[in-house]
């Protein structure tokens, strides 16, 4: 029979004191075992069902979340398509929340377990911000994490839809890139860049095709609602330019009804068909708004500046794009791609290429993760699609393959083209010349990428570019690497 110790005295003041400290001890453990392995402080000092129901889902979730790890790192098909399913996308949110939320439970539990009122103050105080800080920072975590995949989720429901996935044409991907005043889909919108991109769907190697807004008398696809309407060609006056498509169709809608893009949509891609010869799977159209949101939210673009950029209108000039290599946030972006205040169309289609040739080398996994939802919530409005979302691991595996290669790059401008008169058969001979020549050189051995602002910095030598203008640099009629020409 332990001694009777007189009350008051040192020693029950001291053993009481060692006593605290052990229940101090034995509560935080309880915390920290629940932090480490869920489940296990209530197996070792509560409810032991709950334990195990809490330590078989976290075995269960650590070997499933182990298992696709692996399976990613030797499949990244498999994990490209998964990050963009919207079903599996949906499941993982809420089975973080479920995660989250019984974490919390436990974190609690232990809490209990530990017996505050059985402490002293201020260890009582230790507990409750241990308890607070962890049940927090697990759970905030995982609902922060919910919450990012919340936002994933809804910017691939709202960008892109379920529509049907097309196969490639002659072992490519085109895709017709629109990039418009007004937000996409209104009455009216004239494009004001048009660029076809057209994607081997092996390797990713890219070449980008530039249509001038300007471009007349040129024929339609055969066989489309366009060519049926105008069966000699787009020949209705110096009013019937390529940008103007759009309105025309807009204001017709009734003739493309069976079509399940937008009329005037539609008719740019009958257009550009007809000009191009290649047969468009998808298009994507920008609202040049919404880009420089977009590119403020990367944090800004490195171009080299060639010429002086005006940033305005004529007669309303209210600053300039210097020349040199700079990072230029959104505002000046958008104006150095659409700057025509001291240059022509065509000085306007090269710098166009080079912001989406910066874009795409610049637009990194790491930024992506790092700034996911700034740029997510800066797509608001952005981007109208008909690429499906079941093709989105696709094409975001022949982004990735794509970064590695030279983007080359096509402009049927002057003086090899006619914008008045163009040669719909010669344009046809310089599309399919650019696509044997760019699958030719992907099959020698890979160049040394790009840096990665997505430029070199060897000076191009630029003919015909009168004072003031923006010369791209390269010969309109053949094929040319892009980051050589930027």
């Amino acid at each position: 029979m332990p001694p009777v110790l007189p009350p008051g005295s040192q020693l029950e003041s001291r053993e009481h004191e060692r006593a605290a400290r052990i229940r101090f001890r034995r509560a935080v453990t309880l915390m920290v075992m629940t932090l480490l392995l869920p489940g296990s402080a209530q197996l070792v000092a509560g409810n032991r069902k709950v334990g195990r129901v809490a330590l078989r889902v976290t075995i269960l979730t650590v070997g499933i979340g182990l298992f696709l790890l692996l399976l990613s790192l030797v499949w990244h098909d498999f994990a490209l398509r998964s990050a963009t399913n919207p079903l599996l996308l949906g499941l993982l949110r809420l089975v973080m929340i479920g995660l989250a939320l019984g974490w919390a439970g436990l974190f609690v539990d232990a809490w209990r377990l530990g017996q505050p009122l059985s402490l002293i103050k201020n260890q009582r105080l230790a507990m409750v911000g241990i308890n607070g800080l962890l049940t927090f920072s697990v759970a905030g975590t995982l609902l922060f994490g919910a919450h990012l995949v919340g936002v994933h989720r809804a910017f691939i429901v709202a960008n892109f839809g379920d529509g049907h996935a097309t196969g490639p044409h002659d072992g490519r991907y085109n895709v017709l890139l629109l990039g418009g005043d007004s937000g996409a889909g209104r009455d009216g919108m004239r494009p004001d860049s048009i660029t076809v991109a057209s994607i081997d769907e092996e390797t990713g190697q890219t070449v980008l095709f530039g249509l001038p807004r300007n471009m007349l008398n040129f024929t339609f696809a055969e066989g489309s609602v366009m060519a049926e309407q105008f069966p000699d060609g787009y020949d209705c006056g110096t009013e019937c330019e390529l940008n103007s498509l759009s309105t025309w169709a807009n204001d017709n809608k009734s003739l493309f009804k069976d079509s399940e893009r937008p009329a005037g949509v539609q008719a740019t891609i009958d257009g550009v068909e007809g000009i191009t010869g290649l047969k468009i799977n998808y298009y994507a159209q920008v609202n040049l708004d919404g880009f420089k949101k977009f590119v403020t939210a990367m944090g800004g673009l490195t171009l080299n500046v060639r010429d002086r950029i005006p940033i305005g209108r004529i007669g309303k000039i209210e600053g300039y794009v210097e020349p040199g290599i700079r990072k230029l946030n959104g505002y000046e972006t958008l104006w150095y791609a659409r700057s025509r205040a001291a240059a022509d169309d065509y000085s306007r289609m090269a710098r166009q290429k080079c912001v989406l040739n910066a874009m795409l080398q610049q637009l990194t996994p790491g930024m992506v993760v790092r700034k996911y939802q700034k740029l997510t919530e800066a797509t608001a409005g952005l981007i109208e699609t008909d690429l499906p979302a079941s093709e989105l691991a696709r094409f975001a595996d022949l982004a990735l393959e794509a970064k590695a290669k030279p983007v080359r790059t096509v402009s049927f401008v002057p003086p090899a083209v006619s914008t008045s008169n163009p040669d719909i058969d010669e344009i046809h001979d310089m599309v399919d010349k650019a696509l044997s020549s760019a699958k030719e050189k992907a099959k020698k051995k890979a160049k040394p990428a790009a840096p990665k602002d997505g430029f070199t910095r060897d000076k191009v030598q630029t003919q015909g570019a009168s004072k003031g203008s923006y010369s791209s640099g390269y010969s309109a009629n053949e094929a040319t690497d892009l980051g050589s020409a930027c």
